[in-house]
């Protein structure tokens, strides 16, 4: 019943062809090069699980799906239908409290619209992605690569194209071993993601106050001094249960930032010339990149790989990266907030 009325609120086909629309195909590229390009990612993701092994000292099944290589239409197909997955938890909510019946004129008006603001979001983020590891609730999780943005960026920042596939396959294969080697932390994600998406769908008792306060707050976000949009509607439990997430996520991208970069020259010869430049790309978009960034919470995710490398550098300085792979024992090895900003502090409650 809850995935009926999901699907009356939400217009998924409209929310597709949005998203097309918007997203545009990427870099002009000639068939020759573009069946190149695919062969030659596929190849790296490949070459890539060895380095990864080697650096990490986690081992991964191998029986995973082929990586599949993605347009930017295919990247929202996935995404679209994860981010169904994710919503279904909120329509509970919605059912629970009887809040709309998902019938007549509203839901089918207030499905085109949310339709459209899902479509032009995932188009916004068809451009941006390079790479991810799709956990998929619900369903197969698959490694995706999507090749326009990474031609893309490879010519605009003028590296080697070889050695920057290579680089980006290692970050994504790392958190394709994260979670296939833990067989925990998938499920742990998924739920603590789903539940919080839940307890942030408002009740009909509290929405006018929690639209009354996301508008006070509104200029301190577009200021850049409050969060984002979802921290507009979370309230100091939900902020804190946020927070969590954050730390886990921190974790995440900053080990698979390490590791991309710990392979040094002798498996990706142009390396530091691909961090340096890639680095100084993510802090040189423009005003509006930046705005629509902090809105959507993207901001929070450039800390996450500088704080979660930090971390991962600086655990592994002290104990090595045996020591380090303590923290996918459960979830309650994971760091803290306050440990991802203070290595020390986890090292002495891990592995004291």
């Amino acid at each position: 019943m809850s995935e009926e009325l999901l699907d009356r609120l939400v217009d998924w086909d409209l929310a597709a062809a949005t998203a097309r629309r918007l997203a545009g195909t990427g870099p002009v590229v000639e068939p020759d090069e573009a069946a190149a390009v695919v062969a030659e990612l596929r190849r790296c993701a490949v070459e890539s699980r060895g380095h990864v092994e080697a650096i990490t000292g986690l081992s991964a099944p191998d029986d995973d799906p082929v990586v599949l290589v993605v347009d930017r239409a295919r990247w929202v197909e996935a995404n679209l239908r994860t981010l169904r997955a994710m919503l279904l938890p909120v329509v509970d909510k919605m059912a629970a409290h009887r809040r709309t019946s998902g019938t007549g004129v509203f839901a089918t008006v207030g499905g085109k619209v949310t339709g459209a603001e899902a479509g032009g979001l995932l188009a916004f983020l068809s451009g941006k992605v390079l790479g991810q590891y799709d956990i998929a609730p619900g369903a197969t999780p698959r490694l995706l690569l999507v090749a326009p943005n990474l031609v893309n960026v490879e010519r605009q920042m003028g590296v080697d194209p070889s050695d920057f596939r290579l680089w980006v396959c290692l970050h994504e294969e790392t958190h394709r071993v994260q979670f296939t080697a833990v067989p925990w932390l998938r499920q742990h994600l998924i739920e603590q993601a789903t539940s919080l998406a839940g307890d942030l769908a408002p009740d009909p008792a509290s929405l006018v106050s929690t639209l009354e306060d996301a508008a006070r707050r509104l200029p301190e976000v577009l200021r850049g001094e409050g969060g984002s949009l979802i921290d507009l509607f979370a309230g100091p439990e939900q902020r804190e249960r946020l927070r969590g997430i954050t730390a886990t996520m921190s974790l995440l991208e900053g080990h698979a930032d390490v590791v991309m970069d710990e392979v040094g020259p002798s498996v990706v010869p142009s390396v530091a010339t691909i961090r340096a430049r890639f680095t100084a790309r993510r802090a040189g978009v423009d005003p509006f990149d930046r705005l629509l960034r902090r809105l959507l919470g993207l901001e929070d995710k450039m800390r996450q790989y500088r704080d979660g490398a930090s971390f991962v550098r600086g655990v592994v300085d002290k104990v090595g990266m045996d020591g380090f792979n303590a923290v996918w024992t459960s979830p309650e090895t994971l760091p803290s907030p306050q440990e991802v900003a203070d290595p020390a502090a986890w090292v002495a409650r891990v592995r004291p």
